[in-house]
């Protein structure tokens, strides 16, 4: 067929058929929301490079959490801000750590609601490094086993996704092994496979009080100019048992969630992070975008590109402009 019998222009001619014929649908449905859970009693505290994402006390947190579930968004996200920290990061397995009682807390008012704990040392360290250190560098092996009991208690405690995000070798068997060995075979793990060491998590280590006290990620995180091992990282990480794979960040990186996708065929998730967010809120307050039309846009990409979930602190935003 050719012009002028094919005229692609006729399915676009209104809103009603251009919504009949969408490939790409996003819906509130398809979004996790990240919260920052401090410690400490009725705190609600601005994130500065973050507008409109607080750090939140644990009641603090139920009520958010509360208001994401109403919207219709299944599930959160929650990264810990401990009382204290130490080299090791052992407030990341305390059973009555920050986590630990906002993951309880939130299961006991919204139990319909999924809670997703991030599993990382980075929040706890003293040093802000994702594991133990061994003359100034990561030791793989020995943070396993860190990573193990963290994942446990953050079971016990009540979460329905375990989503180790340290990129570690071998950390989803690990945990995996971990869990079944302690009767919770029906725990879910959402592997942060391929993790990039990106410069677009700069607002979350504010947020999350992360930063490495010296050098960097770069020995554990991925590189960012490599594709082939991220699908390298993703069925590694298949095989040793994960049951969702993320790629993150999202936009960057989303010819890696179309190739993870075709080759896996896994439940996918992209996270939306913080560089991303900051970005679009910076440039909505300038005059410079539309925020709801380019966050729209942004997330539908994400989507098209082969996420089924897409992880956003836009999440509350995109839900209410949905509707």
């Amino acid at each position: 067929m050719s012009f002028p019998e094919t005229r692609l222009r006729r399915l676009r001619a209104s809103r009603a058929l251009r919504g009949l014929v969408r490939e790409t649908r996003l819906q509130a449905s398809d979004l996790v929301y990240p919260m920052f859970v401090a410690h400490g009693v009725d705190r609600r505290e601005p994130i500065p490079s973050m507008p409109g994402i607080d750090h939140l006390s644990i009641a603090h947190a139920v009520q958010e959490a509360g208001e994401a579930a109403a919207l219709g968004i299944p599930a959160v996200l929650l990264f810990g801000l401990p009382a204290a920290k130490d080299e090791a990061g052992s407030g990341a397995w305390d059973d009555e750590g920050v986590v630990q009682l906002a993951t309880r807390a939130i299961k006991d008012d919204h139990p319909d609601l999924l809670v997703i704990c991030d599993l990382c040392l980075c929040e706890y360290t003293s040093h802000g490094h994702c594991g133990l250190l061994r003359e100034g560098s990561v030791d793989n092996d020995a943070t396993l086993e860190l990573l193990s009991r963290t994942a446990i208690s953050q079971a016990r405690a009540g979460a329905d996704i375990i989503a180790p995000s340290d990129m570690m070798d071998g950390r989803v068997g690990a945990i995996r092994t971990a869990l079944d060995e302690d009767g919770l075979t029906d725990t879910p793990i959402l592997a942060y496979s391929a993790k990039f060491a990106s410069a677009f998590y700069g607002p979350f280590r504010e947020a999350a009080d992360s930063a490495p006290a010296f050098g960097d990620r770069r020995g554990y995180q991925m590189d960012a100019a490599n594709g082939a091992e991220a699908v390298r990282e993703a069925r590694l990480d298949v095989e040793e048992g994960a049951d969702i794979l993320m790629v993150k960040p999202a936009l960057p990186y989303l010819d890696v969630i179309r190739r993870i996708k075709d080759e896996t065929d896994m439940p996918l998730a992209a996270y939306n992070v913080s560089g991303e967010y900051a970005m679009l809120k910076a440039a909505a307050a300038a005059g410079l975008l539309d925020e709801r039309a380019t966050v729209l846009e942004a997330l539908t990409g994400i989507r098209r590109a082969g996420a089924d979930i897409v992880i956003t602190y836009h999440a509350k935003d995109v839900a209410q402009w949905l509707r």
